[in-house]
């Protein structure tokens, strides 16, 4: 049968179509009745309005930047010992909110568990602590919000009395290993060429049982590779956020909050790890996770590099915390803490590094995946990287985050760990931290760092969540749900995705459920594709491009407005336009998978003034001859298509006075 078949009336349709209320063509037909010809231009509906302005996410005033005082994160230091002058604590200030830390004499909290600070300058020296890091004893610090901190030692205590064999196992590799190696399992199906590529090894190899007690084993190989691999110059990439203004020792130094089993006798610790615990409480500070906080400082710059992971690499540095809790080496808030700091800490650092260094590391980790893999291109590969290669889990290349949903349940139970709400900082607006927009930077190059920083406020969680309450605004940000596009039309949002420049410009899609009142404008040649249960209400515009509907609701409650390019409905039902749907121009392509899924669903009126309809059938689904598929339908429906094709088919159309049929001839 023909790929393609235009629609050519016969005698007989044209006869319709002039007298436009006769009885269609062939007999025992049902009638079709109304107006067949393009809307006139006086009749032609305008584009929808909008709001008229974008929305913006300036960045706090009067705050203290982190990107712009990272170097302060220092510990020895007279002039950095304090909250207001060591960016690395101050990231942390919600904690303040639970626990106060031990005061020196002064009645001041500073940096000083066990280094002696000397005077610099206008800075007084500050003492050595006379912390003990023993919970209970009289160095102690206090609980302040006892809920929250008993649901914190809480979780620790049911997560490790209920760990199974292969949690503890894992827990003992995480926290063996260098971090950088495991968070190479976040790479998937990619995971042994990366190891390669980077020259990443270990010395550490899984005990015969983890829950017996083995000598502690130091992990003599390399952190995240060698900078003479043939992935050198990433390597580099990814080593700068941790070896430069990256540690965690400061803010454990201020906080001084013990480890949960120095909490509670009822957190077991991994057997085999019992070696791995340190001996002294007052230099073994829980408050803020180093283990977790490397993970992340690993996983962004990797993410970064190879954006068509990004979700996925962010999951293993998320599962990575949790394994610091199940090893009952943390609680919930000192891996929460580790994250946070960790966040800020690489932003800090993609915002000073010499961008042209960025690029050839992008370039030569895309390069070197794509000839290991033998794909041509950014989409090619990132198809590779998404497709699971074996189901052996004890392969390296096993894809545990293959599975989406899975992932975002746990990226965002983790993100608060179900503690209580403080209820004073309960339903803060969103702040975004300055420069925080580079953590997106290669997920969605297409948006401007003016737009990623909207994502990221319609994206972060609520305020009132424990650590959650920074002036900034690191402990909010959600990562994950902003890999996945906007949460929110607050304002109008303007889309222009350049196929041209490859990667995410290509093709992107957005999975967010998009509320909010602004408009969506489509432009360039890309594709979007709009796969959430959208509510947003200011309507749609595509001027070029592709905008694919991959969800029933995917163009929300407003009107939608084509006045070029193809909007796909790939929907997996109706397509439910909640205003007008107005076409002058370019295409409308209905993916069928059934004879109705796929089909346009209009709430107001279709005015079709030009433009070409396209009915594909990319499944199993394909109608049979003498057919009628109903694939649009309206409140009211005028004008036509110019064009109507069908893969596969030859049609005729009948334009009813509420929609479009399209009868299968052969």
């Amino acid at each position: 049968m023909p790929q393609l078949d235009i629609y050519r009336p016969s005698a007989c349709a044209l006869a319709v179509f002039i007298a436009l209320n006769l009885a269609a063509c062939g007999g025992g037909g049902s009638s079709s009745s109304n107006d067949n010809t393009s809307s006139s231009t006086s009749d032609t509906p305008a584009a929808p309005a909008g709001l008229g302005y974008a929305e913006t996410a300036d960045a706090p005033s009067g705050v203290l930047a982190y990107i712009d005082t990272g170097a302060t994160n220092q510990r020895g230091l007279a002039c950095m010992a304090t909250l207001e002058s060591n960016a690395g604590v101050r990231v942390l200030k919600g904690f303040l909110d639970m626990w106060a830390p031990l005061a020196a004499a002064d009645g001041k909290v500073y940096v000083d568990a066990d280094v002696a600070a000397a005077a610099d300058g206008s800075c007084p020296a500050v003492a050595k602590s006379s912390w003990a890091g023993i919970p209970g004893d009289a160095t102690d610090g206090k609980v302040l919000n006892a809920a929250v901190h008993a649901a914190n030692i809480d979780y620790v205590k049911t997560a490790t009395k209920n760990r199974s064999t292969e949690q503890a196992l894992a827990a003992y590799m995480d926290d063996r290993r260098k971090k950088g190696y495991s968070i190479a399992d976040g790479m998937g199906p990619l995971t042994s060429i990366w190891r390669t590529g980077t020259g990443q090894t270990t010395t550490i190899v899984a005990p015969v049982d983890a829950n017996a007690a083995v000598t502690k084993v130091d992990d003599s190989g390399n952190n995240l590779g060698l900078t003479t691999s043939a992935l050198g110059t990433a390597v580099t990439f990814i080593d700068s956020g941790n070896i430069v203004d990256g540690s965690t020792e400061p803010a454990k130094r201020f906080f001084k909050y013990a480890r949960p089993y120095r909490w509670s006798t009822d957190v077991i610790v991994v057997p085999s790890l019992e070696s791995a615990k340190s001996s002294n409480a007052a230099t073994d500070g829980g408050f803020p996770s180093g283990h977790t906080a490397e993970a992340w400082r690993d996983a962004l710059p990797m993410a970064y590099l190879f954006p068509q992971r990004y979700q996925e690499l962010i999951t293993r540095a998320m599962e990575m915390g949790e394994s610091r809790i199940l090893a009952g080496m943390h609680s919930p808030l000192d891996v929460m803490g580790g994250r946070v700091q960790a966040i800020a800490v690489v932003a800090y650092s993609l915002n000073k590094t010499d961008q042209l260094k960025a690029t050839a590391a992008r370039k030569q980790v895309q390069d070197y995946l794509m000839a290991q893999t033998g794909t041509s291109d950014f989409n090619a590969l990132l198809e590779k990287a998404r497709t699971p290669v074996t189901s052996d889990k004890a392969n390296a290349n096993y894809d545990r985050f293959s599975n989406y949903a899975a992932n975002k349940t746990f990226f965002s139970e983790k993100l608060s760990y179900g503690l209580p709400k403080i209820a004073a900082n309960d339903g803060k607006a969103p702040t975004v931290p300055k420069g925080a927009e580079v953590l997106l930077e290669t997920r969605q190059p297409y948006l401007t760092a003016a737009q990623r920083r909207v994502v990221l406020k319609t994206t972060q969680i609520d305020s009132g969540y424990p650590l959650a309450n920074d002036e900034e605004g690191w402990g909010r940000l959600n990562l994950f749900a902003a890999a996945d596009g906007y949460g929110a039309f607050n304002g109008d949002v303007s889309v222009t995705m350049d196929a041209s420049l490859g990667g995410f410009n290509v093709t992107d899609s957005w999975r967010n459920n998009i509320a909010g009142s602004g408009k969506l404008s489509k432009l360039g040649t890309g594709t979007l594709r709009l796969a959430g249960d959208n509510s947003f209400s200011g309507g749609t515009q595509l001027n070029a491009g592709t905008l694919a509907a991959d969800s029933v609701s995917a163009l929300g409650k407003g009107d939608v407005y084509v006045s070029a390019g193809t909007l796909l409905c790939n929907a997996p039902g109706k397509l439910a336009i909640g205003g007008a749907y107005t076409q002058l121009a370019g295409t409308l392509q209905l993916a069928l998978s059934s004879s109705t899924q796929g089909t346009l669903s209009i709430t107001g009126t279709a005015t079709l003034a030009g433009g070409a309809l396209r009915v594909s059938f990319p499944g199993s689904y394909k109608p049979a001859v003498g057919d009628t598929l109903t694939v649009l339908t309206a409140a009211k429906r005028n004008g036509s298509f110019s064009s109507i094709t069908v893969d596969g088919f030859k049609v005729t159309p009948t334009y009813t006075a509420t929609g479009v049929l399209l009868h299968i001839d052969s």
